[in-house]
């Protein structure tokens, strides 16, 4: 495929059958455990031609070469597990509470060191990389907003002789390819945008480093996290609206954010598209697009925040998000989101609904909650 096709374009096409008479336009899932010997496959759990397609595609939009896993937190496992024995990883304060969790259970069990640290902090990031294994980045991050200056962390990261990986759940890999930013792993829960319709789980990571990518498929092989072929076909078939989705989205995400900044009950909107934002000129420089996710914060009352997300009709309370439909929660709902996450934060996963629908929802919401 042309190299110089625009991601929206890529995002159809890559991954496809040879365009031969009678071929398939698309691929389609192929249920078997096991093949024919002779062939470079063998098992079902080491390769299936709907990994493939999707793998390729992932590929081809990140700049690297792709693995797909049973689900996000299979793919985070295998990544650190490159970690050595008792090696250290710095990782963000704020991020997706099942990667804390699992790093916190590496520490407590002696597997491995971790040093967490304010990922938007550069200063900080540089100075608690030194000496360490891997520097896993998120941004932006998960619920706090904070953006990571990814071609500085990496530069730091390789300085010190650290992997750099960074989550791109939220970006996704049409708005920002950390490949290209200096990054040597990126990783995706491909539940959410990639596949984009709350109907699937899905992890994968994209590398441009043929070692790492052994490395990496290895652990997959060993531990089994393999996707089913069904579940590869459908993240397939739901990347191939991303830009569409993604586009709608992230339109509706900066209309809201606009709105909430006016909304007499919200007192702090977390959203990178604002001009004010913290992150905003870094997310301007190395992304093409501010996403379609966004936090607020009212006030510091967390019954309030509770109250608000159990009022809506329209958005979905529940726990994921990159689907079709708009969700929200208050993230400290659970017991392990972290303590310096407010008590009264919701995040808002805005989805393709038309947009005075998703507002005039999330405004009732917030006047009858009261």
């Amino acid at each position: 495929m042309a190299s110089d096709l625009d991601p929206f374009t890529v995002v159809v096409h890559a991954g496809r059958p040879e365009r031969v008479p009678n071929a398939p336009v698309g691929d389609s899932p192929v249920f078997s455990s096991t093949y024919v010997a002779g062939g470079d496959r063998g098992y079902g759990r080491f390769g299936n031609d709907a990994w493939t397609a999707l793998e390729e595609t992932l590929g081809a939009l990140e700049g690297g070469r792709g693995l797909t896993f049973a689900s996000g937190m299979a793919a985070v496992a295998a990544v650190c597990d490159l970690v050595p024995v008792g090696g250290r990883i710095v990782a963000p304060q704020h991020a997706y509470s099942g990667v804390l969790a699992l790093l916190d259970q590496h520490a407590a069990s002696g597997r491995l060191h971790v040093d967490k640290v304010n990922i938007a902090d550069t200063d900080a990031v540089i100075q608690a990389v030194a000496g360490a294994d891997m520097l896993w980045i998120e941004s932006p991050t998960n619920p706090a907003m904070e953006v990571a200056d990814i071609p500085a962390l990496s530069a730091a990261g390789h300085a010190a002789g650290a992997t750099v990986v960074v989550d791109n759940t939220f970006a996704t890999p049409l708005l920002q390819q950390p490949l290209k930013l200096g990054a040597d792993v990126v990783m995706h829960s491909a539940t959410k945008f990639i596949a984009g319709h709350s109907d699937v789980i899905l992890g994968a990571v994209v590398t441009a480093d043929e070692d790492l990518w052994a490395a990496i498929e290895l652990r997959r092989r060993g531990s089994g996290a393999i996707p089913g072929p069904m579940e590869a076909w459908l993240g397939l078939r739901g990347l191939r609206t991303l830009a569409l989705r993604l586009e709608r989205a992230q339109s509706n995400a900066a209309f809201l954010a606009e709105r909430l900044l006016q909304h007499p009950r919200v007192s702090r909107v977390r959203y990178p598209g604002l001009p004010d934002d913290p992150g905003h000129a870094r997310a301007a420089a190395q992304m093409s697009g501010f996403g379609a996710i966004l936090s607020i914060e009212l006030g510091g009352d967390a019954e309030y925040a509770q109250r608000v997300c159990e009022s809506t009709e329209l958005w979905v309370h529940a726990t994921s998000l990159g689907g079709v439909e708009s969700m929200l929660e208050r993230r400290r709902r659970w017991a392990m989101e972290v303590e310096t996450i407010p008590v009264d934060l919701i995040r808002l996963a805005v989805g393709i609904e038309h947009p005075d629908d998703l507002w005039a929802d999330l405004a009732h919401a917030l006047k009858t909650a009261t």
